[in-house]
C-alpha cells in the first residue's frame, strides 16, 4: 500500500534533501529511521529536492508498506529522528500516486532581515542595505508573466524543459523583516534563490525593470543576479488533489 508522509526539517546540518554519496541528507535519515522501524528496507520519494541548508515547513514523500498504524509509525519515527526533522503525519493514497509528479503546486518562502537578530541566524538572510519594495513587486509582476526560467536555473541541470507556471510572486516588508513568497507548478534547481538575488538587485537600483525583462529573455544564468544564501529559503507547502487520498 502507498502512503504520503508530511515532513518538516531544518536544513542547516544537511547536504540537502536527496541522498548522495558524500554528505548526510534528510532523505537518508528518514529512510534509515523508517527501515529500522518497519524492519525492511523502505525507500522514500520526495516531492522534489531541496539544496544544502534549505529548510522545509512541509515536504511530502511517498513510500510503500504493508498495512500500518499511521499514528504509531509517526510516533516511532519521531523517536528515531533528530530534533531537526519531524514527521507530522502519514496518510494512505491510491496506488501508483507519486509525491513528485502529482503535486499541483509548490510554495516557497524566502526570509530576509535588515537588523541583526541572533534568533534569526540560520533561518533568515541578514542583509542590511535598504530595498525599494515597490520596485521589487513591479519586478515580481514581470516574472509572473514569464514562463521560461532558464536564466534562473543552475547550469547543467538535466530537465526536459525550463517552463514553469508561476501563480504567485510577491515581496512584503514588516519593519526590518522581509518576506518573498512564490508559488508555481514546478521549480528548477536554484531557481528561487536566483530570483531573490535578482530582485534584490532591482530593489537596490542595480538592475532596472527593463534589464530584468532582458535577463528573462536571455535564457542565460550569468545574466541574472547571484544566488542568495540557502539559510533564508523554506519549502513552505506542497499541494495535491484531494482525490488521491484514501481516507
Amino acid at each position: 500500500m502507498r502512503y504520503f508522509m508530511d515532513i518538516s526539517y531544518r536544513g542547516t546540518n544537511y547536504s540537502g534533501w536527496q541522498t548522495q554519496p558524500n554528505g548526510v541528507t534528510v532523505q537518508e535519515e528518514i529512510e534509515k529511521a523508517i527501515s529500522t522501524v518497519l524492519q525492511t528496507e523502505t525507500p522514500i520519494t520526495g516531492s522534489g529536492r531541496t539544496d544544502a541548508g534549505v529548510h522545509a515547513i512541509q515536504q511530502v514523500a511517498h513510500f510503500d508498506a504493508d498495512n500500518i498504524e499511521t499514528e504509531k509509525l509517526v510516533f516511532k519515527l519521531n523517536s528515531f529522528l533528530g530534533t531537526d526533522i519531524s514527521v507530522n503525519g502519514i496518510r494512505p493514497v491510491k496506488d501508483e500516486v507519486s509525491a513528485r509528479f502529482e503535486a499541483t503546486f509548490r510554495k516557497y518562502h524566502y526570509h530576509l532581515h535588515q537588523a541583526k537578530d541572533p534568533f534569526k541566524t540560520g533561518l533568515s538572510y541578514y542583509f542590511r542595505p535598504e530595498l525599494n519594495v515597490e520596485l521589487i513587486n513591479e519586478g515580481c509582476e514581470i516574472i509572473k508573466g514569464w514562463q521560461n526560467f532558464e536564466c534562473f536555473s543552475k547550469v547543467h541541470t538535466e530537465v526536459n524543459h525550463f517552463n514553469c507556471d508561476i501563480f504567485q510572486a510577491k515581496w512584503t516588508q514588516d519593519g526590518t523583516n522581509h518576506l518573498f513568497e512564490i508559488t508555481a507548478n514546478r521549480f528548477l534547481r536554484g531557481m528561487v534563490r536566483a530570483i531573490v538575488g535578482t530582485l534584490i538587485d532591482v530593489g537596490l537600483g542595480k538592475t532596472s525593470l527593463e534589464e530584468l525583462s532582458l535577463i528573462l529573455q536571455s535564457n542565460d544564468r550569468s545574466m541574472a543576479g547571484r544566488a542568495v544564501p540557502a539559510e533564508g529559503l523554506f519549502l513552505q507547502e506542497v499541494i495535491y488533489p484531494e482525490d488521491i487520498y484514501i481516507d
